[in-house]
């Protein structure tokens, strides 16, 4: 994997093959930047990343100047990984090992981005538990956005808050908002 754009761009990341992921390919991530390059400046935006697996998302939004970065996974390796290639890199990406939904029952820390990337076999039940706790928990900033990437065999259009989905190959970016009122 390679960090698309910002300060470390072109520079690339060899993630060790015993970790359980699938990181999210380049033409994916560069496409879904591109989105968010016209919504937000990066380096007002805190960020969560669920599901974090080799930290790729967050070495994207660090590259673009995010400060406030926080990186959640339950694999004991991928988070080492990635405080590993924080050091590296010499940026700020805070990291906790956890359950991604039990974390999201308890924390009360809130974000303009908030990203998951959950394995492609989550239940359907699953990613709507995913959408209902953020909500439901008020874990977005004003005007903030949750994004989840899912495989295109799943369709999440029916769930609250949905706002619209974009397709990358494989991978499809589904983003949810809080309705604002006009």
């Amino acid at each position: 994997m390679r960090i698309i754009s910002g300060t470390f761009k072109g520079k690339r990341i060899w993630a060790p093959k015993k970790l359980p992921v699938r990181p999210t390919t380049d033409m994916a991530k560069e496409g879904l930047f591109n989105i968010l390059n016209n919504h937000y400046y990066f380096d007002d935006c805190d960020v969560l990343d669920l599901f974090s697996g080799t930290g790729n998302i967050s070495y994207e939004f660090a590259s673009r100047g995010s400060q406030q970065i926080t990186a959640i996974d339950s694999n004991a390796n991928c988070i080492k990984f990635i405080e590993k290639t924080t050091r590296e890199l010499n940026c700020n990406i805070d990291t906790i090992k956890s359950d991604v939904f039990k974390y999201l029952e308890k924390t009360r820390t809130k974000a303009d981005i908030i990203f998951a990337d959950p394995p492609y076999a989550l239940s359907q039940d699953d990613f709507e538990k995913i959408v209902n706790l953020v909500f439901e928990n008020k874990l977005l900033l004003e005007d903030g956005q949750l994004i989840i990437e899912h495989s295109a065999h799943t369709d999440l259009s029916n769930f609250d808050y949905f706002s619209n989905k974009r397709k990358y190959g494989g991978s499809v970016f589904s983003f949810f908002e809080s309705e604002t009122e006009v």
